[in-house]
């Protein structure tokens, strides 16, 4: 049996960036290119994508793959996690294999009236208990990436990350298919009960370990709503996987429902994924 979880003191803020994710003299920069995918497995819904490959890829050799959702967010170079920023250095560290970044927004359907905004479908897609994300990613998203770039096949070469809904998401499609994806970057997950994700800890705990290795980052200080509280849902996460015997990693600070925290210390958590 694994030692008894404790729950930690949660470490204070502020989160700052630091070094590996700013921009560095003489760093090769990969490139960034957005796209827009109409989807089949979620009909209706239109969505923006953006692909990242750093400048050291060739086709020789295929790239390992890290899938972001709520895209739009990790892949701006001025907002809290500068995911592109920090796999320039990462990479020509020689701390991170070739990695391309695929950042997913969520999608939307039309207006249902001139004037309105597009309609979300954002927690259907990330907060559902099934496997129907994951095809949208293997059957969909990454073969049309694949078209223009070689990617690896191996579960061991991809990774999943996301905030809040995004969060539990990410959890989902490594839980429902290892078999594709077996790293798991959760920044302030959304383990409530929002469409039913407060059973995760208990199906963690009453199921065969699956070969996953997951970072959970969350703030002492987070929601507290309707659908659960966040940060006992991530401690009781994190319990759960240390029960079962996972390979994991929490990081409990006293920050807010947001992704400073997770941002900060975002290539702390590359590396740990990526060892």
């Amino acid at each position: 049996m694994p030692e008894r979880f404790v729950i930690p003191a949660p470490k204070p803020g502020p989160f700052t960036l630091g070094p590996d994710s700013l921009r560095q003299p003489g760093v090769p920069r990969g490139t960034v290119t957005q796209q827009e995918w109409r989807s089949t497995i979620f009909p209706g819904t239109v969505r923006d994508y953006w692909v990242y490959m750093p400048a050291q890829y060739t086709s020789e050799r295929p790239a390992n793959v890290m899938v972001f959702q709520d895209g739009g967010s990790y892949v701006a170079e001025e907002g809290d996690t500068r995911a592109p920023i920090v796999f320039d250095n990462l990479i020509h560290q020689g701390k991170l294999p070739v990695t391309a970044g695929i950042f997913i927004n969520p999608g939307q359907f039309p207006p249902v009236a001139e004037g309105k905004p597009p309609v979300s479908n954002r927690s259907f897609e990330y907060d559902t208990l099934s496997d129907e994300y994951a095809r949208f990613l293997l059957e969909e998203i990454i073969p049309a990436v694949a078209e223009k770039y070689r990617l690896t096949t191996q579960a061991d070469g991809r990774a999943i990350c996301g905030a809040s809904s995004g969060g539990i998401c990410s959890f989902t499609v490594a839980w429902e298919r290892p078999d594709a994806f077996r790293k798991v970057l959760s920044h302030v997950g959304s383990f409530a009960n929002i469409r039913g994700g407060h059973v995760y800890p208990a199906l963690v705990r009453k199921t065969p370990p699956k070969p996953i290795r997951v970072f959970l980052q969350g703030g002492s200080n987070d929601l507290d709503v309707g659908w659960g509280n966040w940060p006992l849902a991530n401690l009781e996460m994190a319990a759960a996987l240390n029960f079962a015997g996972y390979d994991y990693r929490l990081e409990y600070g006293d920050g807010e429902h947001n992704t400073k925290h997770g941002g900060a210390i975002f290539p702390e958590s590359l590396l740990w994924l990526w060892r």
